[in-house]
């Protein structure tokens, strides 16, 4: 276990170390707004040589509007069906880093087809943490009404069945982003070698 976390933090710190793994299938970040989805999966990207796609980016690219204009327009339920789209067309390539929005696995669709051709990995956080990163910029629609911290929360519940699905769990790391990295670098190191049998 010693070597594999040494293995995790030289790797974030140096992202053109080879991570001494295979990499097949897509790598997923799933979870809440404000989990540090973005931010650690461009980080875990280049320490593991892999492009980086964010679905939100992607959507907004393809639509033409933010992700705040397709939620006042279209509402939430066709942001959802386009986003599905999306997703499935980046899982369709070679392996990538992937950030899902924080809805994402409320699609049924989406979910089986991450679980299909993916690695998915839940980035958990506490709700304190996860509002804090959260309404540090107002562009969350689902944010623009009522109480964050209460909106935050009740999310967190009706999501957390769908994000416990994932193949890997890493609690989101206070601090600086290269520790979550360290921590999934090590945990996809592991779940390799269990696939591998090796």
């Amino acid at each position: 276990m010693a070597s594999l976390e040494k293995t995790g933090v030289m790797a974030a710190l140096n992202p053109k170390q080879d991570p001494g793994f295979p990499i097949d299938r897509p790598i997923v970040l799933v979870g809440m707004m404000g989990a540090g989805k973005t931010t650690v999966g461009r980080r875990l990207a280049k320490a593991l040589g892999l492009a980086f796609r964010d679905a939100d980016a992607e959507i907004e690219k393809a639509a033409g509007m933010s992700v705040s204009e397709l939620f006042e327009k279209h509402g939430e339920a066709s942001f959802r069906q386009g986003e599905a789209k999306v997703i499935a067309r980046l899982l369709a390539g070679a392996p990538i880093v992937l950030a899902t929005g924080g809805g994402a696995l409320t699609n049924a669709a989406t979910r089986a087809l991450i679980r299909d051709k993916g690695v998915s990995i839940w980035l958990r956080a506490d709700v304190d943490t996860l509002v804090r990163r959260a309404t540090r910029r107002p562009t969350r629609p689902l944010l623009k009404n009522g109480d964050p911290r209460e909106t935050i929360a009740r999310l967190l519940s009706e999501r957390t069945p769908f994000y416990a699905e994932a193949t890997l769990t890493i609690d989101s790391q206070p601090g600086a982003h290269n520790r979550t990295v360290a921590a999934i670098l090590g945990a996809l190191a592991a779940h390799s070698t269990s696939r591998t049998g090796a």
